[in-house]
């Protein structure tokens, strides 16, 4: 059900754009079902969770190498659940009032980023909690930045990709070594056996830095407050309720099994409650209402990870509650700085004044969240900050104790002197022109906020509904010196009573007295400190650049390739391994091949001109597609001759566009001496190495296993059933880097306004007086883009023959490539050859009309065919890329056994034949005397 959840994230975010043209606005209820019904899935499996059980899912990937996809539902991962999915919901209810355009665009990447948090918080393994978290950096980025229009938006995306990818780096080798020194990656068997030494005191200092990022702790808290650009919705998910508690949520995950080792428990007192404390002085200087709860919430996380961090039971009690006040409280004031912004136009608490009487149920929904962060009864708030004055004045176990719940102290004074101040600035005063023309907000705005803030009441005074899930978490550690704490509105008066009503004294004591901005003195600016250093490294970089980025392809070339060769061939040299002894030849025809294949070699040194040299590059391939011929390879010479013929073909139509000779440079005597030694040497290395290679194996080849299943596939063609059945997951790999690629070529060379011509082209031109032995009619529809006597009657003939012919062969190619050669691939680029041959023949029109379908779409089906046909067999309980042989027996042909994996084989020949078209579009040339670019409108059928 799981997997489930999350496949529904991924098809509705894929499909929102797309359903918002037909549903409007109504999109953001649509979008809000998914995380809906992940709350109501997380509530059916309560109470087996409560009650100390869990709910786990395994999807195998690779079982042989350990690659599986384990996810697990738990107390902590079902109270995350309930937040993500919960807000999320809401959220996006929200929106339907809020986002005015990009609708299915904004849904569809807040509903990703929802399917993001959500495998973040279920994941069992490390390493697909990593890739979760990763997932939420990207999205987090796209959300940021918005539509790219404005240079704060840009920059606030950079920042916070920067500062949490890095982070998220730096964790990762932490949970390297932190899962090799456990002996396993799964997250729960690390919990039950929790591994020690000097190796996970290391991986705990790398997990915390990436904990830290990503939940905004000083000094790494700068991109928090930047992103505050981002819209109010995306701040309200975000910053408050889901992204930033990644960090927090790690941290309560990983306590139970590394809170004793050092130096855990240091390094999140000391960040957390350091962080809490000047956050919450920081938030005391702003004027803009986000920023106020962006250092509000730094603060708040800052609490959060000391809370979480501290590995006693009456600390992880208060956390799990606080966790989830804040996710309340602080989205329902978000989204209510949302409401203020949309409909006053501005979040200025020195513009705002007097909107409580405006917006009266605004205002007293905000009061009520606003009370439940400064932590008055009898609001979740201050059933939360209760007990984190007992955690840190009495549980710990860590001296000083005192000390810590000084820290607390003062950092909850400050948040209520900064919840003062955000109800006093937006909604204190007497209303001003600005708050008087503004228009009171519907029911359906202001009812998220509503729900939110009621949350915290309503779980304020169900504190044992609020208990049982807390708890639930707390009881995996022991209970305190004093007995277990339990959570309730009234203990009776205790010091912790006291200690709460000196802080809400002395938070109204600091707003009164620092009502005003400049009374309160400036800290260190984290964004300043953030600017300096990336403009140092943009120096640096500047200056390496110079140094070493010289302009000179055949200098980057001799470099590489000179270190190519002192660092892995003095390594081989060093080892001297044996090369065995192979034999020269196992054929009388690979001398004289050999002979051809040096020969073209040594020609292309010394051409001067660009076509010659790449002819002769040609022929070096065709020469290496006949060994594989001669040495019994005829699936990978077909290949090779394949591909050597359309590289020819692309390159010379690159060629069009360069000077037909090579530069007229000399090169210095010394400098051609020194490529020519760096030449021979890496040929030297690339023989010794395959030698040694080949002498080296000790195993049986795997070639006798393939053969010996090759039966289980259906396949007669053993180099087949290796590319789309027992290699699949290579081949999706390679086929993705193809269209990637063929990608980035177009936007490589594609020159804007290179499709202009000049008058008298082949697009309309007048051209001269047609002579006797030029065609008159065109017998292709793009032929007449080029002059007469460069037409050619018998190729425009015999290329509207051949075209099908060629078509069926290519198709022959793909079927029979399971039981001779051929395949998907091979047939591939067959097709494109004829394409390419009609383009060349009958021009960019002819080419439109043999594929009417965008090259872009025949790309994508064919990546898309070959992923589903992979993810296919998960639906019927097998293991990704598995194949079957499926009987049916048609009246006429009797019976015949299909392979599965032949769907697979269609998907990569539609994805050769797109990027052969993708790429005609990009480099192909209108055929006219200046050689200049194919038509961009032209061509459009053909992308």
């Amino acid at each position: 059900m799981v997997l489930f959840l999350l496949a529904a994230y991924a098809g509705v975010a894929a499909a929102i754009p797309w359903w918002q043209r037909r549903l409007g606005r109504a999109v953001w209820t649509v979008a809000a079902l998914v995380p809906l019904a992940t709350v109501v899935w997380a509530s059916t499996r309560a109470a087996g969770v409560l009650d100390g059980g869990d709910y786990r899912e395994s999807l195998s990937w690779a079982p042989s190498l350990g690659l599986t996809i384990d996810l697990r539902l738990d107390a902590l991962s079902l109270l995350m659940l309930w937040i993500v999915a919960g807000v999320g919901a809401l959220v996006l209810l929200y929106c339907r009032y809020y986002v005015e355009r990009d609708t299915g665009r904004q849904a569809a990447r807040l509903l990703a980023f929802a399917g993001t948090m959500t495998g973040l918080v279920l994941a069992d393994n490390l390493l697909v909690l990593y890739v979760f978290w990763e997932l939420t950096t990207v999205a987090s980025f796209l959300l940021i930045e918005g539509r790219g229009e404005r240079q704060e938006e840009r920059r606030a995306a950079r920042q916070a990709l920067l500062v949490t990818t890095a982070g998220g780096l730096v964790m990762l080798l932490g949970f390297i070594m932190l899962g090799q020194t456990a002996g396993t990656y799964r997250v729960s068997g690390i919990l039950a056996d929790p591994p020690s030494g000097g190796t996970v005191s290391a991986a705990v200092v790398l997990v915390l830095i990436g904990a830290f990022a990503k939940s905004g702790q000083m000094p790494l808290h700068g991109w928090l407050p930047a992103a505050m650009v981002a819209p109010t919705p995306v701040s309200a998910y975000l910053h408050a309720a889901a992204m930033v508690k990644a960090g927090v949520y790690l941290v309560a995950r990983l306590a139970p099994a590394l809170a004793e080792v050092p130096p855990w428990r240091p390094m999140v007192f000391a960040v957390g409650l350091t962080t809490m404390v000047l956050a919450a002085w920081r938030a005391l200087r702003a004027t803009d209402l986000k920023l106020l709860l962006a250092y509000g919430t730094i603060s708040e996380l800052g609490l959060l990870t000391a809370l979480l961090g501290a590995g006693t039971r009456t600390a992880a009690l208060a956390g799990t509650v606080m966790l989830l006040a804040h996710a309340a409280f602080k989205a329902a004031l978000f989204l209510t700085v949302g409401i203020l912004d949309h409909q006053t136009g501005t979040r200025d608490i020195r513009e705002l004044s007097g909107a409580r009487h405006r917006m009266p149920v605004l205002c007293a929904v905000a009061v009520l969240a606003a009370a439940s962060m400064a932590g008055l009864p009898p609001l979740l708030g201050f059933v939360g900050k209760e007990a984190t004055l007992e955690a840190f004045w009495y549980g710990t176990g860590i001296g000083p104790h005192q000390l810590l719940g000084v820290a607390v102290v003062i950092g909850s004074a400050l948040t209520v002197a900064y919840a003062a101040r955000f109800v006093s600035g937006a909604f204190g005063g007497r209303p001003n022109a600005v708050v008087e023309e503004a228009e009171r907000p519907a029911p359906g705005f202001v009812a998220p906020v509503a729900v939110l803030s009621a949350a915290g009441l309503v779980l304020g005074v169900g504190y044992a509904a609020t208990s049982a899930v807390a708890t639930a978490y707390a009881d995996v550690y022991p209970p305190g010196p004093h007995g277990p704490y339990e959570l309730a509105l009234w203990h009776g008066f205790t010091p912790v009573l006291g200690l709460s009503a000196l802080t809400l004294l002395l938070g109204g004591l600091v707003h009164t007295v620092g009502r005003d901005t400049w009374t309160v003195p400036r800290l260190p600016d984290a964004q300043r400190v953030f600017d300096h250093a990336t403009a140092g490294l943009d120096r640096l970089a500047t200056v390496v650049t110079r140094h070493t980025q010289v302009g000179s392809l055949p200098v980057y070339l001799t470099v590489l390739l000179a270190t190519l060769v002192a660092v892995p061939g003095v390594a081989l040299a060093a080892a001297a391994p044996s090369p065995g002894s192979p034999p020269l030849w196992w054929s009388p025809v690979e001398p004289f091949l050999a002979v051809v294949i040096l020969a073209a070699a040594a020609a292309v040194v010394s051409a001067r001109h660009r076509l010659t040299g790449v002819l002769l590059a040609g022929a070096v391939g065709y020469g290496a597609a006949a060994v594989f011929l001669v040495r019994g390879a005829p699936d990978l010479a077909l290949t090779q001759f394949l591909v050597e013929t359309m590289t020819l073909v692309m390159v010379v139509f690159v060629l069009r566009r360069m000077p037909p000779r090579f530069g007229t440079g000399r090169t210095g005597r010394r400098a051609r001496l020194a490529r020519a030694a760096v030449a021979g040497a890496v040929g030297v290395l690339v023989t010794c190495f395959a030698l040694v290679a080949s002498a080296a194996r000790t195993a049986p080849a795997i070639s006798a296993d393939y053969a010996r299943r090759a039966a289980e596939t259906g396949a007669k063609n053993i180099v087949n059933a290796i590319i789309v059945d027992f290699r699949a997951l290579d081949t999706v790999g390679e086929i993705s880097v193809l269209l990637v690629t063929a990608i980035g070529v177009i936007s490589l060379v594609r020159v804007p306004g290179a499709e202009q011509r000049i008058p008298g082209g082949g697009s309309g031109g007048t051209f001269p007086t047609a002579h006797w032995d030029e065609p008159v009619r065109t017998w292709l529809p793009g032929a007449d883009e080029r002059s007469g006597g460069e037409r050619s009657v018998l190729l425009e003939v015999a290329t509207r023959l051949l075209f099908p012919s060629i078509l069926l062969f290519s198709l022959f190619l793909l079927f029979s490539g399971h039981y001779r050669p051929g395949g998907g691939f091979s047939g591939g680029l067959v097709a494109g050859l004829a394409f390419v041959l009609r383009y060349l023949v009958g021009g960019r029109a002819d080419l439109g009309a043999a594929a009417r379908v965008p090259a872009g779409v025949v790309a994508g089906t064919g990546l898309l065919l070959a992923a589903g046909v992979g993810l296919a067999p998960l639906a019927f309980g097998g293991v990704p890329l598995e194949s079957a042989l499926v009987t049916v027996r048609p009246p006429v042909l009797g019976t015949v056994e299909i392979a599965t994996s032949l769907f697979f084989d269609v998907g990569v020949y539609l994805l050769v034949v797109g990027v052969v078209l993708k790429l005609l579009s990009g480099v192909g040339v209108a055929l006219e005397h200046d050689g200049t670019p194919a038509d961009e409108e032209s061509e459009g059928s053909t992308r």
